[in-house]
Formats: C-alpha cells, structure tokens, sequence
C-alpha cells in the first residue's frame, strides 16, 4: 500500500503524551507541511503559532480548560509538549476551510514521523479574548484572525487506539 494512504488510514487522536519535547528537526517538518496546505485562490490565509514554551503552554492550556469548563487541574491538551495554534485570516472568504486544511496537514504529516497529535477546539474562543489577542499582539500579528484550532504535538504514552469500523453509507457513487 502506498505510504501517504497508510499514514491516512493509521493516524488517531492521542489523549495521553509523554512530556519529552519533540525533536526540532521533525517540529519543522510538520510546521513546513502545514504551510502546503491548499487554501483558497491560493491566498494562504492561515497562519501557525507554535508554542514550545512550557509556561506559555501551560497557561493557553488554563484558558482553554475555562472555556472548556472543566475542573481545575484538568490539561485539555493532554500533556502534549507542543502547540500548534492555527489561526486564519477572517477577510478571505475561505478562511475556516483554509484553516481546516492546515489542521490536517499537520495531524498526517506528524503521524508520518512517529508523533503523535490530536485536534483541540476553543482557539475561536481564545483569540476573540483578550488573552489571545495579547498573543498576538506580542508576536507583531496585525488584522483579524479567527482561531481554528491547536494541534497537540507530542509522543505517543501508550499504544494507538484501533481505527473504528467505517460506517454505512459513507460514500454513494453516481
């Protein structure tokens, strides 16, 4: 079987990480791979905020736990050390697919390498606050950016779940 349809077919979301930090090399690998992403009319709408600092990580992990509304205490990122935040360009009419793609990108392209990674919702929530447009702020991010979702990184601390029989119907052919 093809390798790009393997790593399609095997990839599942982790929700349980070991706290090592990924290595450098296969971080930019996957970031690089979310910059191919298709976007609309090729505007490149995204953009990728990657968060390695372990504070700064621990504390979008604390807001988005409150938008969550889950207990204190609770990671919603798992334990993954790193973050993708994806983020896109509200003004291009595609914006939330463009994003969507990204998001994708990065899941295959980090299965590809052996690491591990799972889509985490609420980047919306965090960057119409002020909590996230003090991020972006920081970084020098001007204009208006919708938050489509983090991308949790990190090794895998146990075996993958087995994928779910697909259901009926998925597909009708014309």
């Amino acid at each position: 079987m093809n390798e790009t349809i393997k790593v399609l077919e095997s990839r599942r979301s982790c929700r349980s990480f070991k706290p090592d930090m990924i290595k450098d090399e296969e971080l930019k690998t996957i970031i690089e791979a979310g910059t191919y992403a298709a976007t609309g009319m090729g505007k490149q709408s995204p953009i990728i905020i990657a968060v390695t600092d372990k504070k700064l990580r621990d504390e979008i992990a604390e807001e988005n736990r409150k938008i969550g509304g889950w207990n204190e205490g609770f990671d919603p990122f798992y334990g993954a050390p790193v973050i993708l935040i994806v983020l896109a360009d509200k003004s291009i009419v595609t914006h939330i697919y463009d994003g969507s793609l990204v998001m994708g990108n990065l899941m295959n392209a980090a299965e590809s390498l052996g690491v591990a990674s799972i889509w985490i919702h609420r980047a919306k929530e965090e960057f119409e606050s002020d909590f996230g447009k003090d991020i972006l702020k920081s970084l020098g991010v001007e204009g208006d950016y919708e938050g489509i979702g983090h991308c949790a990184l990190g090794y895998a601390n146990g075996p993958k779940n087995e994928a779910v029989p697909r259901k009926e119907n998925y597909v009708y052919y014309i």
